[in-house]
């Protein structure tokens, strides 16, 4: 799908849940391998924003990055 400004919100949309169900995943990958004695590590730290109302925290890792990458080609493919 062509960047236009009509689908400019779905974009958006998809890259974040895309980031936040790679996040999640990684987050899996890394307890599974915990299990299994192998401790892997490459979380950045909570990224988020503050209104003071609500609150919003994402762990950034490397399934984050990979997320993100799916969500555009999923988008490009749409």
């Amino acid at each position: 799908m062509n960047l236009n400004g009509k689908n400019r919100s779905a974009l958006w949309m998809i890259l974040l849940l895309a980031a936040v169900n790679g996040s999640l995943f990684w987050e899996v990958v890394e307890r599974s391998l915990a299990q299994l004695g192998v401790e892997l590590s490459l979380a950045v730290g909570p990224v988020g924003i503050d209104l003071s109302v609500i609150s919003v925290r994402l762990l950034v890792n490397p399934g984050t990055f990979i997320g993100l990458l799916a969500g555009v080609y999923l988008f490009r493919s749409l």
